[in-house]
């Protein structure tokens, strides 16, 4: 037996934004509860939508999960893992994440799955780490609060040093 942790990214810019993430992490809560599963929310982080144009803010918050397991991830859980994340965002808004053309848009829920454990996959539909986690520090700064010493198995850093890498390279393209 050991605790497999995953680690969870929620934001929303769409409507109540707070209930919307509150509505959320309840789901998450439920939903791993009834697998003796423990979940940790961090603070509210607000960012400006990244990779499309729009005035609305997201709130977003980190989400670790633990959960005790007797083997390791198989391919058919972590695709239920993720099947699982996409029918409470089902449930709680039937707002597409796309438009027609594919591009990104606002959105009353979103919930990605950043990290697993220290696993590293990558499947048409699902790659863990989710590959722009280094680049988000709204995803960096939340986790650098609940799992401070998770390293990237493929760059070898803790969110705390992404986020330092990332401000770096903002502060050279500000310049």
């Amino acid at each position: 037996m050991f605790t497999s942790c995953i680690y969870l990214s929620l934001g929303s810019n769409s409507g109540d934004r707070h209930a919307m993430i509150g509505k959320a992490t309840s789901a998450l809560a439920d939903l791993y509860g009834r697998y003796n599963g423990n979940i940790r929310i961090a603070e509210p982080y607000t960012s400006m939508p990244e990779g499309f144009d729009s005035p609305n803010p997201f709130v977003n918050v980190g989400a670790l999960v633990t959960i005790d397991k007797t083997h390791p991830w198989t391919d058919d859980e972590l695709h239920l893992l993720l099947d699982s994340l996409r029918a409470i965002e089902g449930r709680l808004s039937n707002m597409p994440h796309r438009n027609a053309d594919g591009s990104y848009r606002d959105r009353e829920i979103d919930i990605d799955i950043i990290a697993v454990d220290d696993l590293a996959v990558d499947f048409p539909d699902l790659k863990i780490p989710h590959p722009s986690m280094d680049h988000r520090a709204f995803v960096l700064v939340p986790m650098t609060k609940l799992m401070p010493g998770w390293r990237h198995p493929l760059l070898g850093l803790t969110p705390a040093q992404m986020l330092e890498n990332l401000k770096k390279n903002t502060d050279t393209l500000s310049k």
